[in-house]
């Protein structure tokens, strides 16, 4: 495995790889890497000759007073993952070779960026929408690859993809969980013992509100707040908790038969989110 820290040695890598005819997989990961950003490397060895892997903490993604400086770091160990799951580059960039001291550029995706996390996170998608615009213009891969633990980021993407005609396909892969049913975080460290006992009621919730919906008895609206409720009876501070149809993250309607349940919660201190998408029977109806 190649580690590059320069745009140009990457294109350069790039280059090469196109005139022998191969095609390029592509994971943006923030590092810390866990078994989700490892499937993620895999799955993108079975889609493509060669794999880029970036691991890259945006400063752009982190509003005042988050987690920025105190993100985990690992950059050793998550080389040693990278070249055990088969890499072929890491591209490894310093904030300023990422960002020019005056960029004035940002990349902003209206209507599916504005609720949820973009409500409660301001700015945080534009940083998301610019990072990986620009670090899909300097890789140009043939599929990228993002988890579906971020659902309304992996939205956020689609669209902006779309929206911009790039010429790249992208993929969701399944969130990983351990075996309590907490899906697999770099935040999940956060955690005390105590809080890591909590934490997987989130997706048990979850999956309680996925069964109330498909069981067709209660309107939307009445499984979200009793959704709140457990989550705060369990001891979380709840952000938000919707029904959402999938492909564009507005309220479930009564027709929508393809849906997200998105979830966001503190506990302690540590942020989670999760989800669940699953599709209704033709058949169903909602009172």
């Amino acid at each position: 495995m190649q580690t590059l820290r320069l745009v140009s040695e990457l294109r350069s890598a790039v280059d090469a790889w196109r005139r022998a005819g191969e095609s390029i997989a592509f994971v943006p990961t923030m590092g810390n890497l866990h078994a989700g950003h490892l499937k993620l490397v895999n799955e993108a060895r079975q889609k493509a000759d060669r794999v880029v892997v970036s691991i890259f903490v945006n400063p752009t993604q982190f509003g005042p007073g988050e987690d920025f400086e105190t993100y985990p770091r690992t950059e050793r160990e998550d080389q040693e993952k990278l070249t055990g799951a088969d890499t072929d580059v890491l591209f490894l960039p310093a904030v300023s070779e990422m960002y020019a001291a005056d960029a004035r550029t940002v990349v902003q995706v209206t209507g599916v960026s504005d609720d949820y996390c973009g409500a409660s996170r301001p700015g945080h998608f534009n940083g998301v929408a610019t990072v990986v615009c620009k670090l899909l213009n300097m890789v140009q891969p043939d599929v990228a690859l993002f988890g579906l633990k971020d659902f309304q980021q992996l939205t956020v993407i689609r669209t902006m993809v779309r929206d911009l005609n790039m010429p790249v396909e992208i993929i969701g892969v399944d969130t990983i969980r351990e075996a309590s049913g907490l899906a697999l975080s770099s935040r999940n460290g956060y955690l005390s013992a105590e809080e890591k006992l909590v934490a997987p009621e989130l997706y048990q919730i979850l999956c309680h509100a996925r069964d109330a919906v498909l069981s067709r008895h209660q309107a939307y609206p009445e499984i979200e707040e009793q959704s709140l409720k457990l989550l705060r009876e369990a001891g979380f501070h709840p952000d938000y908790f919707a029904i959402c149809r999938s492909r564009d993250l507005t309220k479930a309607r009564p027709e929508d038969r393809e849906l997200v349940l998105l979830a966001a919660a503190k506990l302690g201190k540590t942020r989670l989110i999760d989800n669940i998408y699953f599709a209704l029977p033709a058949t169903a109806d909602v009172i």
